[in-house]
């Protein structure tokens, strides 16, 4: 059996194959002529009977087909009754599936989003074609290559689709920039724009650090590396990894993660299935973060890679783990390229934390049951009280320390956080769930560009803005104008809940992640806790 290292983590593998796991589940290239025969009843005395019968359709049957709809949703049914994680990718939807986990897409490099059927620019990207040709935050992209892009009900599809292509191909934008009365035009060179695993980076007091780890691409590990040596040089000693939402991604980028908090010769995680032997992955003793306290974050969003990292920090007896029970994915699959272009993610195998367990939860009674579990937990009353959270005891295992865990259905948090209701905040509730605040917040950022430009930086912003009544009363009348109307009362009550949100999505408009998460994070009752339950915590104990 041959080792394959990377990061400094051994992996055995017997076969050509990167496993991975969450969204993207494993790269594995097969000749796609000789697999799709297989796939589609090859081996039956030599006759594809599925292909056979699309034939006999086409030339048979009363209206006219598109064999290629039939071919594909003859795949997909056939998909169902595997598992809700092993998809067809077709062609079209090959590019937006892996692009996010490749590390960086080709394109202009801009953060955009729809607002009054509009393309708004939100940000450039530092360094990117847009930004290097001048375009602002706060411009109307209207037209692309002299074809218009308002008021005909464009969505972010038809947006990337326009935006998107081969670096160093040429495309032509029209930009409205507030204050001008004429449009103005650029061409725009595109480039290789880069995509971020680490949504912020921050010291959140002189010795707790705070990382976002939005999901495991290809450059996950090394940019945690860079921002847990940067948080180091700062003098941080604890750390708050942020898992919530993290769908997962590459399972060897969740093990080199895991291996950064682990000391050398722990399990992290194995695998298996019935054509796959097992394969396993231990720490090594490179890891920046491996003898320093560390609380992960995680929730019903946090998914299959993150999964690999908090099950290995909680089965080693290595950290915290705060929030709230995560979504329960343990399987594996591996990507298949077929002859068209398409793709194939077939779960191969599970995947089971360093204890023995797999967290993967039930699907036995189909992908609706399975995705609908979450407004189950909804309903049980488990996201508000650990209590409602039925545990199987035959899965029922223990860690060195001798804390008990659970398989069979996601990690469950060492501390559980609720989720908060604030049923008492009617007018608060209603503004966020309606998106009027986030949308006041844009539309105040847009029209107050100039006067919000004073503040250098995110720091600067957060030390020197401030909510004010006025705003306040400004946020009333728009809500009042949108529907939302409540006695003053009740208004005056949701004030601070308010104002703190308001705050921090205008942060959000100017500086980004870095803006947003500092500010709206001193609200958040899982990230308190976290520092809380860290300050408990002695350096290297």
């Amino acid at each position: 059996m041959e080792n394959n290292k990377r990061s400094g983590v051994y992996l055995p593998i017997t076969f050509a194959l990167v496993l991975i796991a969450g969204i993207l589940i494993g790269y594995y290239l097969m000749r796609g002529a000789l697999f799709q025969n297989n796939l589609l009843g090859g081996g039956m005395q030599g006759k594809n009977t599925l292909n056979e019968l699309i034939r006999f359709i086409d030339k048979n049957y009363v209206d006219s087909v598109d064999t290629q709809k039939l071919n594909q949703e003859a795949i997909n049914g056939m998909l169902l009754s595997l598992d809700p994680h092993s998809v067809y990718i077709p062609i079209s939807d090959f590019a937006d599936a892996n692009d996010p986990l490749m590390g960086n897409f080709e394109g202009i490099g801009v953060q955009f989003r729809i607002e009054h059927d509009t393309v708004m620019v939100i940000n450039t990207i530092p360094g990117g074609p847009s930004e290097k040709v001048g375009l602002l935050a706060g411009d109307r992209i209207v037209k692309v290559e002299g074809k218009n892009m308002a008021g005909i009900k464009i969505d972010n599809d038809k947006v990337m689709k326009l935006l998107k292509g081969p670096k160093d191909t040429k495309v032509k934008v029209s930009i409205f920039r507030r204050g001008l009365k004429k449009l103005i035009d650029f061409t725009i060179t595109r480039g290789v724009i880069p995509t971020w695993s680490i949504d912020i980076s921050y010291a959140v007091n002189a010795h707790v650090g705070y990382i976002k780890l939005s999901k495991f691409s290809a450059t996950t590990a090394d940019e945690l590396r860079t921002a847990m040596a940067d948080l180091k040089k700062k003098g941080v000693t604890k750390l708050i990894l942020d898992l919530r939402g993290n769908t997962g991604g590459y399972l060897n980028e969740a093990i080199a993660v895991a291996d950064e908090f682990l000391p050398a010769d722990k399990l992290i995680v194995y695998t298996k299935g019935l054509h796959r032997p097992k394969q396993v992955a231990e720490s090594t003793s490179s890891g920046l973060w491996d003898n320093l306290p560390v609380v992960v974050l995680i929730d019903e969003g946090s998914a299959s890679a993150s999964e690999i990292v908090a099950g290995a920090i909680q089965d080693n007896d290595r950290g915290t783990i705060i929030g709230r029970r995560s979504f329960g994915k343990g399987l594996v699959q591996e990507q298949i390229g077929l002859s068209d272009g398409s793709a194939l993610r077939l779960t191969v195998a599970r995947y089971y934390t360093p204890t023995g367990r797999c967290i993967q939860k039930p699907y036995t009674n189909g992908n609706e049951e399975y995705y609908m579990e979450y407004y189950h937990r909804m309903t049980d009353g488990e996201l508000e009280n650990a209590d409602s959270i039925k545990q199987n005891d035959s899965l029922k295992y223990t860690t060195p320390g001798g804390k008990t865990v659970y398989g069979g259905g996601g990690i469950m948090p060492d501390i559980f956080i609720p989720l908060e209701r604030n049923t008492g905040l009617k007018f608060y509730n209603e503004s966020v769930n309606k998106g009027i605040l986030y949308q006041f917040a844009f539309d105040y950022t847009d029209r107050n560009r100039a006067a919000l430009g004073v503040y250098k930086d995110a720091s600067q912003f957060d030390n020197a803005f401030k909510v004010t009544g006025g705003i306040y009363g400004e946020y009333i009348e728009y809500a009042g104008k949108n529907g939302i109307k409540y006695p003053a009362a009740e208004m005056a009550s949701s004030q601070q809940h308010i104002s703190d949100l308001m705050k921090s999505y205008i942060a959000r408009n100017l500086f980004d992640s870095k803006g947003f998460y500092p500010i709206y994070l001193r609200t958040d009752e899982a990230f308190k806790k976290a520092v809380e339950d860290l300050g408990k915590k002695q350096t290297g104990k």
